[in-house]
């Protein structure tokens, strides 16, 4: 953080840059404080904040409070976009511009199919309202530039206050309605609104048992992964068995897919990354370490104990790809809905450490 107060961080296209020209990935999740910066340790490059929703961030500063932490100390923020929930252009420009001496940037959620949301014509159901979409990404980024941020994508990338402007979305059944969608919220390619688009393929009534429609996935970058970057959120559990394929060249075979030969810019994970916070520094199942950086940052930057208590059960349990080890059985992770407290909560895991490793140096060492 800077003497002013801004969070200083690298503009978020610098960091889709870098790992263009390293031709590598770029890796993304959406979890809380002390989540982020557990799998930042573990190669997540930029992460989301869970969606907060403008309206009553700009009102009420208990919302704030509650809605968004960053840290001050111990480990670094990561980069860090703020998802917001809005259908109103000045509700978003208003709560933008409150958020964005902390964070690298903003992004509009048009993929949330909860029924609650859609029901406010927010998340998903924004995906039938491209006018509306477009109008608020041009009042955020004209309400940020005013203020003095600089939001000019490209050109701004090593400006200390460069700002991102996003969005997030699903599919439509019929195709066509998502490229018209895209169409009016990219803009001009020599000219576009948003930094880049998050893609999750599939429609607003599609369940998460159902796989991503790849085909659809390859259609659209086919068509605009030259003018932006595209994120793919959906079905990325593990490295070794992205829901992606390498573009067939005759002279290479058994490619390993890389952003040159997919037109991906990289990857969002959301349950994989829960089960394991390490997937993408190349873990087929979470380590114990992971979960031991995960309760240190919470000492740190606490959380409602119910919440330790889920994304710990997360992490003891299997995970989402081929690998299902678990660091607990089943029988084990139950007793974790019994805990009363934090200090319960360390004494079981370190007895259970203990007892699996003969280490008796646990989780109480680095508290």
């Amino acid at each position: 953080m800077s003497p002013d107060g801004i969070v200083t961080s690298s503009h978020p296209l610098k960091l889709f840059d870098a790992a263009k020209k390293q031709d590598k990935f770029l890796y993304a999740c959406a979890p809380m404080l002390a989540f982020r910066q557990t799998v930042h340790k573990y190669g997540v490059d930029l992460c989301w904040t869970p969606m907060i929703l403008a309206k009553e961030f700009n009102r009420n500063s208990f919302a704030r409070d509650s809605d968004f932490t960053i840290s001050t100390q111990g480990p670094p923020q990561p980069p860090t976009i703020l998802q917001f929930g809005a259908n109103v252009p000045v509700e978003l420009a208003r709560a933008s511009s409150l958020v964005a001496p902390y964070v690298a940037g903003v992004d509009l959620n048009c993929g949330c199919p909860q029924s609650w949301a859609c029901a406010e014509t927010l998340g998903a159901a924004l995906m039938n309202r491209r006018e509306l979409v477009r109008d608020m990404v041009v009042e955020t980024r004209g309400r940020l530039a005013a203020d003095g941020w600089a939001v000019g994508m490209e050109k701004d990338l090593d400006d200390p206050r460069g700002r991102s402007v996003s969005v997030k979305i699903r599919v439509h059944d019929d195709l066509r309605r998502t490229m018209d969608f895209l169409d009016t919220v990219i803009g001009h390619p020599q000219n576009r609104l948003v930094d880049w688009i998050t893609i999750h393929p599939r429609t607003r009534n599609t369940p998460s048992t159902v796989p991503i429609r790849t085909e659809a996935l390859d259609i659209l970058t086919s068509k605009y992964a030259s003018t932006l970057p595209i994120l793919l959120s959906g079905d990325v559990f593990t490295l070794s068995s992205l829901p992606i394929k390498a573009v067939p060249d005759e002279n290479i075979r058994d490619e390993d897919p890389r952003p040159s030969n997919t037109r991906l810019s990289g990857f969002m994970s959301a349950r994989g990354l829960l089960t394991n916070p390490a997937m993408f520094a190349g873990y087929t199942a979470c380590p114990w370490e992971a979960l031991e950086t995960f309760m240190c940052n919470v000492a740190r930057c606490p959380l409602p104990f119910k919440l330790v208590v889920h994304h710990v059960s997360e992490m003891c349990g299997p995970g989402m790809g081929s690998d299902k080890s678990a660091l607990l059985p089943k029988k084990e992770r139950v007793k974790l809905s019994d805990l009363n407290n934090m200090i319960e909560l360390i004494d079981f895991l370190d007895e259970k450490f203990e007892q699996q490793t003969g280490n008796k140096s646990g989780l109480r060492r680095n508290l």
